[in-house]
């Protein structure tokens, strides 16, 4: 069941031009998206509607250091939500980023490059915390017991393996969908925001420890080889800026399958030794 705007009636004060008035609004929607009773029952069209409130909450935010705090908090604001309402609300914030990207101006375009900075971080982090190796910390210990306390301990590791595979299925849809659309739906996100995200999602990735296996565990590698996949779409974008992006995000030396002595891994190669593109004109031949 939707949710009514007069159950959240501080949609409206997330855009007030007043500091105070805003802070405590965002204080207002994170207790309400604490609640998984109401939370797991916020449809899209609900959600859309509170990032167009956050969404302006930002635009009349002012002064770097309040912006770089509002931009954290709102990024933080998927750690409450339920699994289940993750996925729609990552939607909502793109659909409204990808509607208003380019009525951005200049003056403001900074903040909301550090936006999905934030945003595109919590959803990665928000994978990486349910990894068996790198984010199951609590993993280790449990299930060592005997008799009653093994079998308990397996269902246990047997919930957390099924969630992990559950949020890294969710988070690659919606990445498939919205910064890295497969349909290449230019007016649906626009070139700017899919350029940023290109130019993003490896320092991401880095930061959260993806590149180190022993951190996070084969869970780990293949969810950064399936979001290699997701990101290889965008080498044939209709957009030749999305393109040659695409292709040197993909040659990044951090990136694991671009570092060893082999060196046999056939797409770090083609994009590595691809210095051109197929589009482009070289000249007469002599």
């Amino acid at each position: 069941m939707a949710a009514t705007e007069a159950n959240m009636p501080f949609i409206r004060n997330l855009a007030s031009s007043d500091r105070k008035t805003r802070t405590s609004a965002l204080e207002s929607l994170r207790t309400f998206l604490s609640a998984s009773a109401t939370s797991s029952r916020l449809g899209l069209l609900d959600m859309l509607k509170l990032w167009k409130g956050l969404y302006y909450s930002l635009w009349m935010c002012d002064r770097p250091i309040p912006q770089q705090n509002l931009c954290a908090e709102l990024a933080a604001l998927l750690e409450v939500l339920p699994d289940a309402a993750v996925a729609p609300w990552l939607a909502a914030f793109w659909e409204t980023l990808g509607r208003e990207w380019t009525s951005i101006d200049a003056l403001r375009l900074e903040k909301f490059l550090l936006l999905v900075r934030r945003v595109l971080g919590a959803s990665l982090s928000w994978v990486c915390s349910a990894l068996p190796e790198g984010g199951g910390k609590e993993k280790k210990g449990k299930g060592k017991g005997k008799g009653k306390g093994e079998g308990k301990g397996k269902g246990k590791d047997g919930e957390m393996e099924q969630r992990c595979r559950d949020r890294i299925d969710a988070l690659l849809e919606n990445l498939a969908a919205w910064p890295f659309d497969t349909e290449d739906d230019l007016s649906r996100v626009p070139v700017g925001l899919r350029l940023h995200v290109l130019d993003i999602w490896v320092d991401e990735a880095e930061k959260l420890g993806l590149m180190d296996a022993e951190k996070t565990g084969e869970a780990g590698r293949q969810f950064l080889d399936r979001l290699r996949l997701v990101v290889e779409t965008q080498t044939k974008s209709t957009c030749k800026p999305v393109r040659l992006r695409a292709k040197e995000t993909l040659a990044d030396d951090r990136l694991p399958w671009n570092v060893g002595e082999s060196g046999d891994d056939e797409v770090g190669k083609s994009v590595k030794n691809d210095s051109g593109d197929k589009d482009s004109w070289d000249g007469f031949d002599d």
